[in-house]
């Protein structure tokens, strides 16, 4: 392999832990948000239609979110392992 190809190999591990940081800082945000949604829809007391869906399409939205945590964790890793 020739120094460009070292360089351009490097430089992309680079790239791609900065978006894989980005993007955890990012889901881990929103699935903040989202637990404090469901627990202030918990604490209201109200379990009328619209209440229900709001708390159905947060909790979809949260195991999605941790789905994506749990990918990006997965390749944080396997990017450590290729830069090894």
């Amino acid at each position: 392999m020739n120094n460009k190809q070292s360089e351009a190999d490097a430089n992309k591990l680079t790239i791609d832990q900065k978006l894989i940081e980005e993007g955890t800082a990012q889901l881990t945000s929103e699935i903040e948000v989202l637990e404090t949604w469901l627990r202030e829809l918990d604490a209201s007391g109200e379990d009328d239609a619209d209440v229900a869906a709001a708390r159905k399409s947060y909790s979809d939205m949260l195991r999605s979110r941790k789905e994506m945590l749990s990918s990006l964790a997965r390749q944080a890793k396997l990017q450590a392992v290729a830069a090894d």
